[in-house]
């Protein structure tokens, strides 16, 4: 098996409660990807990622983290999923993420991270106790209601219906936990049937909040990828986005804001939080009084 070489693991993260989903550091115990989702962001250039499809373990991961951590002067709040999905299928048989856990466990830190993969259920346990100590937010990528669009969009991933399912066993473990609705594909995802449909089953799953930004991004590497994507599984397509956006970095949905003002009232309406600053604080209503999110 090939190693990544990594001679740090912690990034401290600077973002507002509403700007964000809050933390202290980002951490990547994977580099790669293996999910083969035609619009991932991360193969653009700017990343230099090289061999972006080979998922690859950080070398020893788990005694660097534990070094960090002792290191701190106080805990917080640790990331995963930024550039590397911590449940990636080497993670089954690795289990460097949950390792990673039952350190945040020992060590008092809280935990979130964004996946797309049902094996987060797996930890169910190791973050309920931690929510019993430290904010936790597990949150879920979740682009299609329906497993056969979901298929040609995102080959490698878990169905959506077990993403659902898994949501359902964390909320059930008392996990904090809500679906990232992002990105939303013009011309393919963007349909007031599929947004509506995500976020009941969300609630119906026992999800917490679901956070959507109606539109995606596009520059060179991810660009060239998901077009000929688009070429080979949607006909007709890249050239609707070719007239429409150009060579734009953002690429909104055309009926974004009808989309919005229909996902406002359907959140409202199932309870589920949508804006930052309620996602945030709903991780941190159990927070410890040691651990105050406004000290230094």
């Amino acid at each position: 098996m090939e190693f990544a070489q990594a001679k740090q693991l912690l990034t401290p993260v600077k973002v507002g409660m509403e700007d964000f989903f809050y933390a202290d550091w980002n951490m990547n115990l994977y580099r790669g990807c293996c999910h083969g989702c035609i619009y991932c962001d991360s193969r653009s250039l700017c990343y230099h990622l090289d061999h972006f499809d080979t998922v690859r373990p950080k070398k020893n991961a788990l005694a660097l983290l534990e070094s960090e951590m002792r290191s701190k002067r106080k805990p917080g709040v640790i990331t995963m999923g930024a550039m590397s999905d911590p449940y990636n299928p080497l993670e089954e048989d690795l289990r460097l993420t949950r390792g990673a856990l039952e350190l945040m466990l020992r060590h008092g830190f809280g935990a979130a991270f964004t996946t797309k993969s049902a094996l987060c259920a797996r930890d169910a346990d190791l973050l309920s106790a931690i929510a019993r100590r430290a904010p936790v937010c597990a949150r879920l990528t979740i682009t299609c209601a329906e497993d056969d669009l979901r298929q040609r969009i995102e080959p490698d991933v878990s169905p959506s219906s077990q993403r659902f399912a898994a949501l359902e066993q964390l909320s059930q473990a008392g996990v904090y936990a809500g679906v990232w609705l992002n990105p939303v594909l013009p011309f393919i995802t963007d349909t007031e049937e599929n947004i509506v449909s995500i976020l009941r089953q969300t609630a119906a799953a026992g999800g917490k909040f679901v956070v959507c930004f109606f539109g995606m991004t596009l520059r060179s590497g991810n660009r060239e990828y998901y077009f000929d994507a688009l070429q080979r599984d949607f006909p007709g397509i890249r050239e609707k986005y070719l007239s429409t956006f150009g060579n734009a970095y953002e690429c909104a949905a055309p009926n974004a804001q009808r989309l919005y003002e229909v996902f406002k009232a359907e959140c409202t309406h199932l309870g589920l939080a949508w804006r930052f600053r309620d996602v945030n604080a709903g991780m941190m209503q159990h927070q410890p009084k040691q651990m105050s999110l406004f000290d230094d």
